[in-house]
This record gives C-alpha cells, sequence and structure tokens, in this order.
C-alpha cells in the first residue's frame, strides 16, 4: 500500500469515532520520515489521505507524531483552535531500516562507521548489565510480560509466547528487539466544551514536555536517560502517582532505563498494550503510546497515565505526556 492507502482508513475511523468531518477540525498536524519514504516532502503527498477540500490549517514535524500532537497541543492552549487532527505514519518495508537509522547519527564522527539501531542498543543493554543494572534473564522477563499483554491488542504483531531465539547483537536476543513493520494513527485533540462534546470521559493532558540528550553517544551515560525525567518533572509526573505508563522502549533494555528514571515502581501497570515490543511502526509508535493510555482513561481503567515517547539512538530524545480522566479535573 502507499502512505495514502495506508492513511485512509485510519483517519476516516477516528474522525468517525467523534463525529466530525474535515471542515470540522481546526487544525491538522503530521508526523513521519522522508528517510523512510526516500524522497523529500514526502508529507505533502500524505495529505490527500486527509482531502483536498474544503482548505485546512495544516503543519508537519519530521519525526514521530508525538512530536505534531504536541505542536497541535501547543495550538490548542494558544485558543486559536479548540480541535487538532494528529495523525503519523511510517513505511519500514521499502529498504533496510536498520541502515536508514543511521542517518539520525552524527554525521563527522559515528554516522561514517554504520552502526545500526539493534547493535546501538545492544550497546545500551551491554553498559547496563556491566553496571550490575540488569541482566539477560530480566530482559527476557521483560519480552514475555510485553508479549501477553499484547495477546487482547488487535493491532499488534507480536503476541503471546514468543521464543527467545538467537542474538541479534549480543546481548540483545531476537526477543529482546521490536518487529518490522509498516503502520499509521490518528489522534483527535480537543479543548475545554468541545472536549466533553465529543468523548464522554476525556484524557485531559495535564502536561507535556520533551528534552534531548547530547548528540554524541560517548559523553552519555547509556544506563540512564536524564532528558526523560526533565521532561517528566516539567510535565508534572511527580505530583501525584500515575497507575498506567505506557513507555516507548522499542528494546527490553530501555524499558529498564526509563522506569528507573521515571520512578516506576510495581503499582504502576507499564504497556499494557504490549508497548513497542508488540507493534513498532516507525514514526508512529510514540503517538500510539498516547493513544494507549488515553485510550485506557476513556474506559475507566485508569485515572492517571503516563505517555512516553522517543526518538533517535539509546533514547536520545524523549517526550513525555500526563493524562488524567474526569475524576482529577474536577
Amino acid at each position: 500500500m502507499s502512505e495514502v492507502e495506508m492513511l485512509m482508513p485510519v483517519l476516516h475511523q477516528v474522525l468517525s469515532q467523534t463525529g466530525l468531518r474535515t471542515g470540522d477540525v481546526g487544525f491538522t498536524c503530521s508526523g513521519s520520515s522522508d528517510y523512510l519514504a526516500g524522497r523529500a516532502f514526502s508529507f505533502t503527498m500524505a495529505l490527500d489521505g486527509v482531502g483536498a477540500w474544503p482548505p485546512i490549517s495544516e503543519s508537519h514535524v519530521e519525526m514521530d507524531g508525538a512530536w505534531a500532537l504536541y505542536e497541535a497541543w501547543v495550538k490548542l492552549l494558544t485558543g486559536e483552535s479548540d480541535t487538532a487532527l494528529v495523525y503519523a505514519y511510517g513505511k519500514s518495508s521499502p529498504g533496510a531500516l536498520r541502515d536508514v537509522l543511521t542517518r539520525q547519527l552524527d554525521p563527522y564522527y559515528t554516522a561514517p562507521l554504520w552502526p545500526d539501531s539493534v547493535a546501538l542498543a545492544a550497546l545500551q543493554a551491554q553498559a547496563l548489565i556491566d553496571a550490575g543494572e540488569a541482566d539477560e534473564a530480566e530482559l527476557a522477563g521483560v519480552a514475555a510480560r510485553s508479549r501477553r499483554d499484547a495477546a487482547v491488542n488487535p493491532h499488534a504483531q507480536l503476541q503471546g509466547e514468543v521464543p527467545r531465539g538467537r542474538h541479534l547483537v549480543r546481548p540483545l536476543r531476537v526477543s529482546d528487539c521490536p518487529p518490522l513493520g509498516d503502520g499509521a494513527a490518528a489522534v483527535v485533540l480537543a479543548a475545554g466544551p468541545r472536549a466533553r462534546e465529543l468523548c464522554e470521559r476525556p484524557a485531559w493532558i495535564r502536561g507535556m514536555d520533551h528534552r534531548i540528550e547530547a548528540h554524541g553517544l560517548g559523553v552519555r551515560d547509556l544506563t540512564r536517560s536524564p532528558s526523560t525525567r526533565l521532561a517528566a518533572e516539567h510535565a508534572g509526573l511527580f505530583e501525584r502517582p500515575v497507575d498506567t505508563a505506557e513507555l516507548h522502549a522499542p528494546f527490553t533494555s530501555q524499558e529498564l532505563v526509563l522506569r528507573r528514571s521515571l520512578d516506576l515502581d510495581a503499582r504502576v501497570r507499564v504497556n499494557p498494550s504490549g508497548g513497542a515490543l508488540a507493534a513498532n511502526p516507525v514514526m508512529a509508535a510514540g503517538l500510539i503510546r498516547i493513544g494507549e493510555a488515553a485510550s485506557r482513561i476513556h474506559s475507566g481503567e485508569s485515572d492517571r497515565a503516563l505517555a512516553h515517547a522517543t526518538s533517535g539512538p539509546c533514547l536520545q530524545h524523549n517526550l513525555v505526556a500526563v493524562l488524567e480522566g474526569e475524576t482529577h479535573a474536577g
């Protein structure tokens, strides 16, 4: 399928759930990557999935859709609009994703060496093991739990018991790594009374922030994620406990890093959807984490949830959103 063919049913579904038409949406923002598409300004063609008429107010980020949602959220906070449509898509199938993602690296010292995304994640996992903060058995436990939880997720690529498999890059085995796949996701944002008109139990964004690490991998402690913690502090995460956390952790070792950086204990249910280990469409997986957290608030399963998205190698750029149901909104 083309990007437009992949997007159209997703966009139609999210609009029909709210009863909105394209002309009712005040702002539209998308997230994608030209590197995946292999051509410049590829997002302009994907706009065919939104529709050419009536004219729309539109923007785009060359990032995961979680950052498109951040831009749309800021737009709503200005009062210029009370509704926004956010969507993201990524096709990993046209090329070798592990090689494509090397283009995110420092172009002078790191990218010429072509370390791929799995090799860099393995360096992070090995750093955890060498520091005595994890072992391969703990990584296996994260993978098993995620795939079990994904059994009730109709969108998951991998469900149930998944064999550990061979080492892809030590110490990471096949089950420690995300599946490859094409995918798209969409979210509708609404402000104030408009949100209550469109949803019986809205998920209110109480805070959202994103921070980035130094570009050079050699100047970072890969066993920690200070940018995630800083974003969480500014988003208000530590004001009250959360009961649910959707973490964008494509590799098992990254979930352990994020749990420690966010002070998540056993009382918090982490990735009940299965997370990125169950389905990881590049450029949409972070937006999906926000959508999954919100859906549990809609259903009443959660009152206060954390959603996290990441971009770049070894958790380089991180976004944290705190969502609450009406019980906390007052």
